[in-house]
């Protein structure tokens, strides 16, 4: 019987997983991934073009975060734990009143990030109807060209005996 050599916590990729690389996965925010719509892509490539955006979609996504809950939390704790200032804690409600305040430029910023996304992709579907609607109008103009045609056709072949003459068949048959 083969022996399985690979220790328990080694994926099956051929990569160890360490603690640290655990712990970045579970704590720390995940990139986001790459956009599949071409319009979105370029959209992104032309916001990562300014340093400004770059660094502020950093702040959102970290902000957003649970690692940004956890050094807060901590934060907090080792504030009134180790008695950095006394009740009623000014000091701290300045920090976090100046925090929350950039964050909510930070959210207004990905909010606005996120309109704009929006708008990319509504501009592409507007001119994929647009499109769609002028093939359509091709397609339509074609089946009247052929309808005119078939009716030339019954025209021309109506008037004409033959043997698909409309008075010697029925659609039950021979009569």
């Amino acid at each position: 019987m083969p022996q399985n050599n690979a220790a328990p916590d080694a994926p099956t990729n051929g990569h160890h997983s360490t603690l640290a690389d655990r712990l970045r996965r579970g704590v720390l925010p995940l990139p986001a991934p790459r956009p599949l719509n071409p319009a979105l892509l370029k959209d992104a490539e032309r916001r990562a073009e300014n340093v400004q955006n770059r660094i502020a979609d950093r702040i959102t996504t970290f902000s957003g975060s649970m690692a940004f809950v956890y050094v807060h939390v901590i934060w907090f704790g080792c504030w009134i734990g180790l008695g950095v200032e006394k009740y009623p804690f000014g000091l701290l409600t300045m920090i976090v009143s100046l925090e929350a305040i950039f964050l909510s430029t930070f959210v207004m910023i990905s909010q606005n990030r996120a309109d704009a996304k929006r708008q990319v992709l509504a501009d592409e579907q507007w001119k994929t109807v647009q499109e769609e609607d002028k093939q359509n109008q091709e397609l339509l103009d074609l089946s009247k060209q052929i309808l005119d045609l078939t009716k030339e056709v019954h025209a021309h072949y109506g008037s004409t005996p033959g043997p698909a003459s409309p008075s010697s068949t029925s659609s039950d048959g021979p009569k």
